[in-house]
């Protein structure tokens, strides 16, 4: 590290257990971050600005009036410009340093896949179940962890789910896809969402995913977090593996 960069991230540094070591590891590392709305827009910023490398921005949505109550990456002269290139000027705001590329389209099977399997870590900041699904799937091909997070009306959850560790389950696991049927429909545009919870969510992944790429501390891996704003109140709750996951069971 240069200088610059010892002083831009000293807060971090003087850190006992995450020392310089915990931060060259998150300036070598690769996220690839799908979703720049609520969740996303406090993700990709706290990621940039503590100092990973490198950050792939993905989303095929464009930035709506709507949408500025709690995606705090776009601003009203962002209206209009898809959510990818108005998150990497927020993450280049805070770190021109941090190498962002921009997917401006929604990826699907094989591009998706390749793009997982190049990357350190995947953190889905998506707002339905069948984009969730296809991204736990191919992070288990491809053998890369997964940060998960949702958020709607007052409450949220994130989880962990690590191929690499054999206990550790999947999103399958956690919500099979023969479940979701009822609620293909639960997201923001139809349900509500209180501001800020979006941002506590997707702090909360960032800061999983920083842990989990400086080797720092224990993850959510096998656990789900789950947050009721409206009552301040915290639940972790232990996850099983499922024996006949049709995901992670076969790995």
């Amino acid at each position: 590290m240069n200088d610059d960069q010892l002083l831009r991230f000293s807060r971090q540094i003087m850190l006992p257990d995450f020392d310089i070591a915990g931060q060259e590891k998150l300036l070598n590392a690769k996220v690839l971050l799908i979703g720049l709305g609520g969740l996303g827009s406090p993700i990709a910023m706290y990621l940039g600005a503590a100092g990973v490398g490198e950050l792939i921005l993905v989303d095929d949505d464009q930035v709506d009036v709507s949408n500025l109550q709690r995606q705090i990456a776009h601003r009203e002269q962002d209206i209009g410009v898809n959510k990818a290139n108005s998150a990497a000027r927020a993450v280049n705001d805070l770190n021109g340093h941090t190498n962002v590329t921009i997917i401006e389209r929604r990826l699907e099977g094989v591009e998706l896949e390749k793009q997982i399997d190049c990357v350190d870590l995947v953190i889905d900041a998506t707002d339905n179940f069948d984009s969730r699904h296809t991204i736990n799937q191919f992070c288990w091909e491809t053998k890369t962890p997964l940060v998960s997070g949702a958020a709607i009306r007052w409450e949220g959850q994130i989880s962990v789910f690590d191929p690499t560790d054999p206990q550790s389950p999947c999103y399958q696991c956690l919500y099979p896809e023969t479940s979701t049927g009822n609620s293909a429909a639960l997201n923001c545009s139809e349900n509500g969402v209180i501001a800020p919870l979006v941002g506590i969510i997707g702090s909360c992944q960032a800061l999983e995913a920083i842990k989990y790429l400086a080797g720092v501390g224990s993850s959510l891996v096998g656990y789900s977090l789950f947050f009721d704003s409206k009552y301040m109140e915290w639940r972790k709750l232990k996850l099983s593996k499922a024996t006949d996951c049709p995901i992670c069971s076969k790995h």
